[in-house]
């Protein structure tokens, strides 16, 4: 069986966790538009932008193998949380979450030129109440800038969470059990 795939991201966090699955990879990475379609569900975004990148993967001619593409959004309130566009839009995002729970949706894609294979994996995380200082000083330690829902669970943005129900993985950015079970049934045609 053929182990050996492209990733079709930039995300360290996401080479990181698909070295821990054992396959041999090259990563790069897909400019791809990321706007979400006026009323679409989070759901469907998600595993949309998934597919789009591994397809475009394809597409940009890694065909030899198949390419793996992902995407994360945090999700409350029945809509996707982008990366927050500057302080004043962090901080009412996380008053948003804080003493919340909202949903994070990780979609996993594999494709190659004759076929598309993808998961959706929803996480439930609740946050603990959160204090104006606390997300001062969030905000100036420089982790939410670059991160979907502005935290990174894997980081210092990790305190807040008081409750998971689901995949940590997927939080993160890949989720590793329901990657492989899509790699293997991807593999076997």
């Amino acid at each position: 069986m053929q182990t050996a795939i492209y990733l079709a991201s930039a995300s360290p966090r996401r080479k990181e966790l698909l070295s821990q699955l054992g396959v041999e990879f090259s990563q790069f990475s897909v400019d791809a538009d990321e706007s979400q379609f006026p009323n679409e569900a989070p759901r469907d975004y998600v595993e949309r932008l998934a597919r789009l990148k591994a397809q475009s993967g394809v597409a940009m001619g890694y065909t030899d193998r198949p390419v793996l593409g992902s995407d994360t959004v945090v999700v409350i309130d029945d809509t996707a949380l982008g990366k927050p566009l500057d302080q004043t839009d962090f901080t009412a995002t996380m008053k948003r979450l804080s003493g919340r729970t909202h949903q994070v949706m990780t979609a996993v894609a594999i494709a190659d030129s004759e076929q598309v294979k993808s998961c959706l994996v929803i996480t439930d995380v609740t946050f603990k109440p959160l204090s104006d200082a606390e997300i001062d000083a969030y905000w100036h330690s420089g982790e939410p800038q670059d991160k979907a829902g502005g935290y990174g669970i894997q980081g210092l943005g990790g305190r807040f969470v008081s409750h998971i129900s689901g995949s940590y993985f997927a939080v993160v950015g890949l989720p590793l059990y329901e990657t492989e079970l899509l790699l293997n049934e991807f593999l076997r045609g």
